[in-house]
């Protein structure tokens, strides 16, 4: 054998080699730690928030009690440890009805009208506050008691009357509405009928950014 055959045998013996080597870095590099995406550009986040807020927007409206959708929504994003939601009341801030929340409830001169305002309130999160007008003589003695001496959520008291809700406005805000200590996404106003569908309250929700995930 000549040297140029041995030169020959050599050259085929490193492509041999290099073709072996080939499948072996591909598969180190499959086997690769993949590296985090990058974060979101600020647009995209804008656009994911509008989203969430248009969904929560719709299932307020298709929910018949607010209480029941924010504590659904609490245990869907992950808000709080224990998805339970809670009414907080603020005190000192009574507020006379307006006519139009008097017309919607049927309420003649002298008719007794109660105010209530709470924050419903997710583990640390207050997710929304409202503004409450109600009948309370077309809630049983019992009603009242809680309504009176508890935070219990309207909606959870009121829950044997078997009642409907009826939005009467509705409205999205993002960016969020600046509103107090508290950015806006959301404001409805909505009557709640009972199975006779006599109106008994009259509430204007306002729902927070704290809403958000």
């Amino acid at each position: 054998m000549g040297p140029s055959d041995r030169h020959d045998r050599l050259r085929r013996w490193q492509a041999a080699s290099l073709l072996a080597a080939a499948p072996m870095a591909s598969l180190a590099a499959s086997d690769a730690p993949a590296t985090a995406p990058p974060p979101s550009p600020p647009g995209q986040q804008r656009v994911a928030a509008a989203v969430l807020v248009e969904r929560l927007h719709q299932r307020v409206l298709s929910g018949q009690s607010a209480t029941a959708t924010l504590e659904s929504w609490c245990a869907e994003h992950g808000l709080a440890e224990q998805a339970r939601v809670r009414a907080v009341r603020v005190h000192g801030q009574d507020k006379v009805a307006p006519m139009e929340v008097l017309r919607a409830l049927g309420a003649s001169e002298g008719t007794a009208v109660r105010y209530r305002r709470v924050q419903l309130v997710c583990g640390s999160r207050v997710l929304s506050e409202a503004d409450n007008w109600y009948l309370p003589t077309r809630l049983s003695p019992a009603m009242n008691q809680v309504l009176d001496s508890t935070d219990e959520p309207f909606g959870r008291v009121v829950g044997p009357l078997g009642f409907e809700r009826q939005t009467l406005a509705d409205q999205t805000f993002w960016p969020a509405r600046s509103d107090g200590s508290h950015g806006v996404i959301l404001e409805v106003r909505a009557l709640l009928r009972d199975r006779q569908q006599q109106p008994f309250s009259y509430v204007i929700e306002s729902y927070s950014a704290h809403a958000l995930p």
